[in-house]
């Protein structure tokens, strides 16, 4: 009989395993795309047997569509408004925008393999391109959310405008480092960044309050 111990080791181990494999997939897509990745290299990255990566995964692109996933999440808890204490909405969006860019740095794959997918056209659609719109969605309703509350004089039609605007911006800065790498500073540019949408948000209501 398998006692409390055991099953809480086995618990653990099954918990790393599952981060090795996630980790491994990162380094290969990372270097190689999603055509490359393949069962076979994470196997041979992560040290584990195929048979293992199955147990968590039920093929590639499951294994794919769980690092976008585990990435996503890190990424979401950026998104956070500081409180009032922080300062003006100026600045509490500028300290959001911030921690943003430092969860991209750390924890790029969201959005690194999310756009590989998003750009590429198949013939079966891949359930880790699926996967990374409905994050995407979730991510832009936390934006639209934190565009209401700073800029409220804002009208709904406003607010998606300036919502689009902010994250094809944000999308445009990421893809500039991933070319260029540290040369750009992406907690600066964010930063900039969200001055321009608040700004650009501030004349937006000025103009329709008229």
């Amino acid at each position: 009989m398998t006692g409390p111990r055991t099953s809480g080791k086995k618990r653990a181990n099954g918990v790393e395993s599952r981060q090795r494999i996630l980790d491994a997939a990162v380094a290969i897509a990372g270097e190689r795309g999603y055509d490359g990745t393949s069962i076979a290299a994470v196997s041979a990255r992560c040290g584990l047997p195929a048979s293992s990566i199955y147990w968590h995964f039920r093929d590639k692109d499951d294994l794919i569509a769980a690092v976008i996933e585990r990435s996503f999440e890190t990424w979401l808890a950026a998104v956070e408004l500081p409180g009032e204490e922080a300062g003006t909405p100026l600045d509490r969006a500028m300290i959001m925008a911030a921690n943003v860019a430092k969860s991209l740095v750390n924890e790029p794959d969201f959005l690194r393999l999310g756009l590989m997918l998003a750009l590429e056209r198949r013939p079966e659609e891949p359930r880790s391109r699926t996967v990374f719109f409905q994050v995407r969605h979730i991510a832009r309703q936390r934006i639209e959310e934190v565009v209401r509350f700073v800029l409220p004089q804002l009208d709904e039609d406003a607010v998606r405008l300036l919502t689009t605007y902010a994250i094809a911006g944000a999308d445009g800065l990421f893809v500039q480092r991933e070319f260029n790498g540290d040369s750009v500073d992406l907690v600066e540019m964010f930063q900039f960044h969200a001055r321009l949408v608040y700004e650009t948000g501030v004349r937006m209501a000025a103009e329709r309050a008229r």
